[in-house]
């Protein structure tokens, strides 16, 4: 009888317990799920992503978010709607294959900038792959992501610099 009551109040406590976040830490810390409504509604509508800069970037090519070489994003419009965390990205660059795309986006309070790209026929749900970028210098017309890629084993960090659009 012990043991079935036991079993009874383990299994009470293994279904009332939940964790934290399904969604991947960064070094070692879990990454955060609540959000940071405010920012997101400041960065709502329509932008322009103007300049893209990195140490080295004269000498080594980045593709950003396993699309396209980081300077195909200049130029590119962005479009982030704050009540359903979703948008669309459209590369246009001249020089560039052109590329567009649903995201859905979110910037938890750690200031992580979380951006998930949905392909044709996929539901945005079922997206499990995405990156993390830190949200910084943000005004009314201007904010920058921040995104950390490996350089020879130094970690360098690509800004990505977004206008607002008129």
């Amino acid at each position: 009888m012990k043991k079935i009551i036991f079993i009874c109040m383990m299994a009470t406590m293994l279904f009332a317990c939940k964790s934290s976040s399904s969604t991947a830490s960064t070094e070692g810390t879990a990454l955060s799920t609540k959000l940071d409504r405010p920012t997101q509604v400041a960065i709502k509508g329509n932008w322009v992503l103007t300049n893209v800069s990195y140490a080295g970037s004269d000498y080594i090519k980045v593709t950003s978010f396993d699309l396209a070489d980081s300077k195909c994003f200049i130029g590119s419009t962005w479009n982030f709607i704050s009540n359903n965390n979703k948008g669309t990205m459209n590369l246009t660059s001249p020089n560039c294959t052109a590329f567009t795309s649903p995201i859905v986006w979110s910037i938890n309070n750690q200031g992580l900038f979380v951006l998930k790209i949905v392909n044709p026929g996929t539901k945005s749900k079922n997206v499990k792959e995405g990156y993390l970028l830190k949200v910084a210098g943000l005004t009314d017309n201007s904010f920058q992501l921040i995104d950390n890629i490996n350089v020879g084993g130094q970690i360098k960090d690509v800004t990505y610099q977004f206008q607002r659009a008129n």
